[in-house]
């Protein structure tokens, strides 16, 4: 049978196997069915393609561009992804297993399309915090910006999660601006090879965006420099080895590192047998033991359990394992496929010799199990395994070693403060559990433990029909971890995309600030319209477009109109006396809320045109009571502008209503939809 040849995307070719490929052996079946690498790669031809061709046209586009383009090619990819389920059966994972891998990566990447466009600006320059005013008067003033880095980002990823891992890099490095070169992990990339075909083949992507290195990376990161981008998943020595190359240290690259870690679950105090909480802790250490037979970055290493519950745990949770049945992944029966190679098989069974020098093999026998549908022997399957350590505070091995498959290590604490102790000892961590219905339990292991973790997962009865589990690193939340964990932060949302940004410090005046953020700030010049703001469409306004409108006196007869149309007595408006005893009010003020309703009446164009709809109010501020007999009057500023679709964008308006002496009364952000 001839191998299936697993080739590279390099400058715009696709460059087959050549000196020096590996050759890749089914999961399933120990045989080799695929080639991949050629060291023969012109990985400084790939780089300058990627900083020269890819980075500019990204930069071109602004965030929403980029953010379309995302929803673009995961709407590809979710068009096909039975051939990636297809294909992936030979990595030893289940059809549930590639609903973690491939339709969470494509899931990931719907997400960072959404918040690129709810999130990020329509343009090309994102805002990070609020305008600073460095002097007196405001004409000076400093803002924070962040801007696509004009370099490229290498991404390293791990076998376990040939697509997920690479989308979820992928997708917050494109909406950033800047091209990718991916690594996968030799023994699954003839997975990623074909997600990438997919998204190549959809002309979706610029060129020079998205490049693929299936085998090694030769002499690239030799090549690195300070506006480019390492971002690694994978072991705690590899990620070693490569923070030390020469060219990373001495350029200063940014370098972002997700390693595997001792994860921990936390059974609570409160969790005895036969609550929902202790069922439930059962259920999640099962999943993580057996999901991915057990090669999840997150997967749960230590299970720590109040010293009277650990008797219990082992048994229900040896009676849940035993259910596990272990096969073919392609069999719809199977619960639990192979681990990815026979290399991985024996690499695990060398950790969990460490392990049990320490701890007691309480469930899973290596040596006697069975497997449907597939010969154990030639495939690399291997059982859950369950230890037991009955002192943890003794142990040394349990908290350093991880064997990367279904291997688990249960252990008992004294206290809450045991617990935390036993956590911490992992030495950081990507993630902890606490399966407990007590919140102060919840509260001191957070306290206690949120230093040395990446992620907190507390679930209960109340969350658990609806938590997405331990293992699942979403792409709204931080996925990393300090210490052994890799000190290092994936997605998170918008804080994802940053790691793929300069930020940078800008001062100057009001008119410069604005002109650079494109959103107006406050102090920069007005910009007279033509016609009424509320007339004019979307694509017509410009930023700093502003309106001034006459004034308008309050009197003592619309506060008590409005109090008693409002049913709001509030005694400030109301009661002449007590409000004088208020020290923030010289006697009876009008309400807060007339005060915006008659802004509204004083800017408001009537007739039907553009603005199609008031969608909020944002920031409110109240400065100065307005008492009966004070004027105010308005000032309507555009401040930011925002596509939504074709046909409508979001108009941020800066309003400021000031007094007759020209004091600042209030202060707030309108938004509404116009026409575009």
């Amino acid at each position: 049978m001839s191998l299936q040849q697993i080739s590279s995307f390099a400058a715009g070719e696709w460059i087959a196997p050549g000196t020096g490929a590996r050759t890749i052996a089914s999961a399933i079946t120990g045989e080799a069915f695929a080639s991949a690498g050629n060291s023969a790669l012109d990985v400084q031809g790939m780089l300058d393609y990627a900083r020269n061709v890819g980075g500019p046209a990204l930069r071109q586009m602004g965030f929403h561009d980029r953010a379309k383009m995302l929803k673009a090619l995961a709407g590809a990819l979710g068009a096909r992804k039975q051939e990636l389920y297809d294909l992936s059966f030979n990595t030893g994972a289940t059809q549930s297993d590639h609903m973690i891998d491939i339709d969470g990566g494509i899931g990931t990447m719907f997400v960072f399309a959404s918040k690129g466009r709810r999130e990020m600006p329509d343009g090309q320059v994102y805002l990070d915090g609020d305008v600073e005013q460095l002097s007196r008067n405001g004409t000076f003033l400093g803002q924070h910006i962040c801007t696509p880095l004009h370099g490229v980002a290498v991404h390293i990823n791990a076998f376990n999660f040939p697509v997920w891992g690479m989308l979820e890099k992928l997708a917050p490095t494109l909406l950033a601006g800047v091209p990718a070169i991916v690594k996968p992990a030799t023994n699954s990339c003839y997975v990623t090879e074909l997600a990438v075909k997919i998204m190549l083949d959809s002309g979706i992507l610029p060129a020079g965006a998205l490049q693929l290195v299936s085998g090694g990376l030769g002499d690239m990161l030799d090549r690195l420099g300070m506006q480019d981008v390492v971002s690694f998943t994978g072991s705690a020595d590899t990620a070693l080895k490569l923070r030390q190359t020469p060219a990373i240290v001495n350029n200063a690259v940014r370098f972002v590192s997700e390693q595997d870690s001792l994860n921990a679950s936390i059974l609570g105090p409160d969790a005895e047998p036969g609550t929902p909480e202790f069922d439930l802790f059962v259920k999640e250490v099962s999943r993580e033991m057996t999901a991915k037979a057990g090669q999840k970055c997150t997967a749960i290493r230590r299970i720590i359990a109040p010293e009277n519950s650990v008797q219990a745990v082992i048994e229900a949770l040896s009676a849940r394992l035993s259910k596990t049945l272990i096969g073919d992944p392609r069999l719809e029966t199977t619960r639990m496929g192979a681990l990815v190679s026979n290399g991985q098989k024996q690499d695990v069974l060398e950790k969990a010799a460490i392990i049990g020098q320490e701890a007691e093999r309480v469930f899973g026998d290596p040596e006697n199990f069975e497997v449907e549908g597939a010969d154990k022997d030639k495939g690399a399957f291997l059982p859950p395994m369950l230890f037991h350590c009955a002192d943890a505070d003794k142990a040394e091995r349990i908290h350093d070693t991880e064997a990367f498959g279904p291997v688990s290590t249960i252990m008992g604490y004294r206290d809450l403060d045991h617990a935390v102790n036993i956590v911490n000892r992992g030495q950081g961590s990507l993630v902890t559990s606490v399966i407990t219905n007590d919140a102060d339990v919840a509260r001191n292991v957070v306290l206690g433990s949120a230093a040395y973790n990446g992620r907190i997962y507390i679930n209960n009865r109340t969350s658990m029909k609806e938590s997405t589990g331990h293992g699942s690193p979403l792409p709204h939340m931080v996925h990393g971890g300090p210490g052994r964990a890799g000190g290092g932060e994936e997605m998170g949302g918008v804080r994802g995309v940053k790691h793929y940004m300069q930020r940078t410090a800008i001062q100057g005046s009001p008119e410069m600030l604005s002109a650079i953020g494109g959103t107006w700030v406050p102090g920069g010049p007005d910009v007279e319209g033509p016609a009424h703001p509320f007339t004019r469409k979307f694509g017509e306004l410009s930023i700093g477009e502003t309106l001034h409108t006459a004034a308008r006196t309050v009197t003592m007869d619309d506060i008590e109109l409005f109090a008693n149309f409002t049913g709001d007595t509030f005694y400030a408006h109301m009661d002449d006396a007590a409000a004088k005893r208020n020290p923030f009010f010289p006697g009876r003020v009008a309400h807060g809320y007339l005060l915006l309703s008659f802004a509204a009446g004083l800017f408001v164009e009537p007739n039907e045109g553009p603005v199609l709809a008031n969608t909020g109010l944002d920031n409110l501020r109240f400065m100065k009571p307005v008492s009966a007999g004070d004027s105010i009057k308005v000032r309507l500023s555009v401040k930011k502008k925002t596509r939504r679709t074709d046909d409508y964008g979001e108009v941020r308006w800066h309003v400021t209503l000031t007094n007759q002496d020209d004091e600042l009364v209030a202060e707030y952000e309108l938004l509404t939809m116009n026409a575009y």
